[in-house]
């Protein structure tokens, strides 16, 4: 199935490509979402007299991602849990410790959002995260595990 990006796609393509995708993946992912349309000759008509607008949408998206990136940099998100003698915690620090730390700082940030490289957190100690804000802006978050004693 053709569509027509209404917004950048990872590995996919930039807003206005027309690409060709498998249509499992246009009709429940793309198109619900809102990130693409199917590519008929209407569509591609009603694109170009809106692109301007969808290009300073996408602008300010970028913009706004921006700014959060640049004040999640500065940020050091503190957590706690139960561990043992060795340093190793009882149970682990998931994303969605970590989205919910950072929205308890004020910052909006989905569970999604958070990718962590190396899995999740089991023992004590300091850990760089990625925040995933925008296709193009990906931000490094300091981690500090501290363990409290059972």
């Amino acid at each position: 199935m053709q569509v027509i990006l209404l917004d950048k796609v990872v590995n996919l393509g930039a807003l206005g490509d027309v690409v060709k995708v498998k249509d499992g993946y246009a009709r429940n992912f793309l198109i619900p979402s809102g990130r693409a349309r199917r590519a008929t000759q209407t569509a591609v008509a009603e694109f170009e007299a809106r692109r301007a607008d969808l290009e300073k949408a996408a602008a300010a998206k970028l913009a706004e991602a921006q700014a959060l990136g640049e004040k999640l940099a500065a940020v050091n998100v503190k957590l706690t849990q139960k561990a043992g003698v060795d340093g190793r915690l009882f149970g682990s620090v998931t994303n969605n410790d970590v989205a919910e730390e950072l929205q308890k700082q004020g910052f909006s940030v989905a569970k999604a959002q958070v990718r962590m490289p190396n899995g999740l957190l089991k023992n004590v100690g300091d850990y760089t995260v990625q925040v995933h804000l925008h296709t193009d802006v990906t931000v490094d978050v300091a981690v500090t595990v501290l363990g409290e004693t059972a």
